[in-house]
């Protein structure tokens, strides 16, 4: 493993940007909030990152403390790579920078890669800015999100462990949310919020949670 290079700065901002600065570093970081990944999983969810570069990332966040590698049990027994405490305390981060790159988006070009999931981050920073439910009175909000290019899901709410993950919900969610993909584009670009789309029926809700009606009477 070679060593971690430094920008040699006693400022907090380069002391991070040693940890995250590198290329792809908080890209994998955005996978790994779904919860433990596949190496497989990542490089299919990363199109453009070779495996070399995949690998090297990996092993500096196991070094830094940012993530850690462990083997699930049968009949699984693969390994899996999953955020640390330190490394979920990226999250703020990574929204902060989604939020601060909307207007970097325009229209999607010819040879832009998507997958569904990457609508999840947004969906939920355009749900906490709306403050469409108070998640710090709440329990984990569990929502599925059907999308023209796939399903995902959101733990609305959560504070440990993912905040997001691929596909369906692993338990009846509290509510459904189906749109388009040009509606999820359209809140990932901070062009429309959610209740709007909801109003105009951009955004179908189903379900009976307090989420579900939150956002029907938004």
């Amino acid at each position: 493993m070679s060593p971690r290079r430094s920008y040699d700065q006693y400022c907090s901002a380069a002391r991070a940007l040693d940890l995250v600065g590198d290329r792809w570093t908080l890209l994998i970081v955005r996978e790994l909030l779904a919860g433990p990944r596949r190496y497989t999983d990542l490089h299919a969810d990363l199109p453009g990152v070779s495996t070399d570069v995949l690998a090297s990332r990996l092993k500096d966040m196991e070094r830094d403390g940012l993530a850690t590698r462990r083997r699930l049990p049968p009949p699984g027994a693969a390994y899996v790579y999953e955020l640390t405490g330190r490394g979920r305390e990226l999250l703020p981060v990574v929204q902060a920078l989604g939020a601060w790159g909307q207007p970097e988006l325009g229209e999607r070009g010819p040879t832009d890669a998507v997958r569904a999931h990457w609508f999840a981050l947004p969906l939920l920073r355009a749900l906490a800015e709306e403050g469409v439910v108070d998640v710090r009175l709440a329990e984990v909000h569990l929502v599925e999100v059907r999308l023209d290019e796939g399903d995902f899901h959101l733990y609305v709410g959560a504070e440990d462990g993912p905040v997001y993950g691929d596909g369906q919900a692993p338990a009846e969610p509290e509510a459904r949310l189906s749109m388009d993909t040009g509606t999820g584009t359209a809140v990932a670009r901070g062009l429309l919020r959610v209740s709007d789309a909801v109003r105009s029926g951009r955004i179908t809700v189903t379900g009976d949670g307090p989420l579900a009606k939150a956002l029907r009477e938004a």
